[in-house]
């Protein structure tokens, strides 16, 4: 339960649904913007499992599970790129900039950061974490937004910031009732995994990141344990090339406006490079948001429909070592690809039989767990948080159904298509609008925008409050505190 008066007291609020990364890294640029400014707010982090700092992608315990991008890319802070690298080194490790650093450990450096920001503002800058589900956000008499907690608990806000992360994975309808217990809806929700390593074999619904994932935890230390990826074109991520080379430019003209023309120029410049294609998607990853911009709502469709699974392959790596491990587990049998989809399910004694449409031919894999790793719903509007948020009026799914309907600096768009002055977004909830939206380079520079809107949010409501004396403690610069 929130007490709203007490949590509130004489300071404005900025709630923020989402205690990962996108909403760890606004409360980080918030305070610092707030500490430059000398603004008094409260933030108010909520986080359904109490994960505040770490999320759902930095929350593994894992070891094994690596960033998907080397350190000296992964700074929480865009205008300090060696941040991470000192943090690391401080804590003890052994990194360079080129390490794929284990994903746990990125998490403990967000809620250093998240505690280093806290140190350094100002004293009527403050952070309350709040663990707690949200069900619904609506609207006060005066306009100002309310945040309300599954269990009748409520946040008053003067904004709010949905860092929502991405939606749980849409249920595999070929998945009968009675298996449901060997059934792994969401293989993030705490535990999911570790849950369904006991040696059985295990069918992983995706060939992505998350089956690369799941089959590294399953099968290390249990020889006797086979992972099957089904997916339709049975595509795996590709891996990183060490040393990286510098990014390539993609010359494309203005009047590239269809998909076919886009196409043209990637194919293009990756011939015109010998067939080096990482530095082609590297030079053409920061002008994706303007170039899907470009696109109508028909070749977005069909970039989806015939592109994404290629481009997310070559876009989203993994680290070469990771890469070497899943080799390995293919040439030992322990990890197969299987092209073609799952057609129904039946329960078996100790697990489950999967039926499967291998490519026109019918094949049955006997296995103990089914996982669903197709990745995010594609249809926002089947989350029941969002439903309700749509149906009260204050946002609108974007045109594809992937997220939000946003403004360029994130200001979340109501029913009738307004720009709210009070609710915003950030992160994979763009992906409708931006596509590219859900790595760290591109939520921390989110995030540092979205702090300016935020605090002149507060301030266009805070004429009740009292305003900030004094220059508050200076914030320090280099490695932030350990938590």
């Amino acid at each position: 339960m929130v007490d709203s008066s007490a949590q509130q007291g004489r300071l404005p609020v900025v709630a923020i649904v989402g205690g990962g990364a996108s909403g760890t890294l606004t409360a980080v640029h918030l305070l610092r913007h707030a500490a430059d400014s000398r603004t008094a707010l409260r933030v108010v982090l909520v986080d359904r499992y109490g994960r505040h700092g770490m999320g759902q992608a930095y929350a593994t315990e894992d070891p094994d599970h690596l960033l998907n991008a080397c350190a000296d890319k992964m700074s929480a802070i865009a205008d300090d790129p060696g941040h991470l690298l000192r943090w690391a080194r401080a804590s003890g490790l052994d990194a360079a900039g080129s390490d794929f650093l284990p994903r746990a450990v990125y998490g403990r450096y967000l809620r250093d950061v998240l505690s280093a920001a806290e140190n350094d503002a100002s004293p009527d800058a403050v952070v309350t974490r709040v663990t707690g589900e949200v069900s619904s956000v609506s609207r006060s008499l005066p306009g100002r937004p309310v945040v309300h907690l599954s269990g009748g608990g409520r946040i008053d806000a003067d904004a709010v910031v949905l860092a929502l992360g991405n939606t749980r994975p849409a249920r595999l309808p070929q998945v009968t009732e009675d298996v449901a217990g060997r059934y792994v809806g969401d293989p993030w929700a705490p535990g999911a995994i570790a849950h369904i390593g006991d040696g059985s074999s295990v069918l992983v619904v995706g060939t992505g990141l998350t089956m690369i994932d799941v089959a590294i935890t399953v099968t290390r230390g249990r020889p006797g344990t086979t992972v099957y990826a089904l997916s339709r074109h049975g595509l795996l991520p590709r891996a990183h090339r060490c040393p990286a080379g510098p990014p390539a430019p993609v010359p494309i003209p203005d009047d590239a406006t269809r998909l076919t023309d886009l196409l043209r120029a990637v194919r293009t410049a990756v011939t015109a490079g010998d067939g080096e294609w990482h530095s082609v998607m590297d030079g053409l990853r920061p002008h994706v948001p303007a170039l899907w911009g470009r696109l109508s709502l028909d070749d977005r469709r069909r970039f989806l429909g015939l592109v994404a699974r290629y481009w997310e392959v070559h876009r989203h790596r993994i680290p070469p070592s990771t890469a070497s491990r899943v080799s390995l587990l293919r040439a030992e049998g322990r990890l197969e690809v299987v092209r073609g989809r799952l057609t129904g399910t039946t329960a078996a004694e100790d697990g489950v039989v999967a039926h499967v449409d291998e490519e026109g031919t019918p094949r049955d894999l006997r296995v103990g767990w089914v996982v669903n790793g197709t990745g995010p719903a594609s249809d926002v509007s089947r989350d029941p948080f969002l439903s309700g948020f749509f149906a009260a009026g204050l946002g609108r799914p974007d045109a594809l159904g992937l997220g939000l309907d946003a403004d360029d600096g994130g200001a979340v768009l109501d029913v009738w298509g307004r720009p709210s002055e009070r609710i915003f977004t950030l992160g994979p909830t763009l992906r409708g609008t931006r596509y590219e939206t859900t790595a760290i380079p591109e939520i921390r520079a989110q995030a540092a925008g979205l702090a300016a809107r935020l605090v002149a949010a507060v301030r266009s409501g805070s004429r009740s409050y009292p305003p900030v004396h004094g220059t508050g403690r200076p914030r320090r610069q280099g490695i932030p505190s350990q938590a």
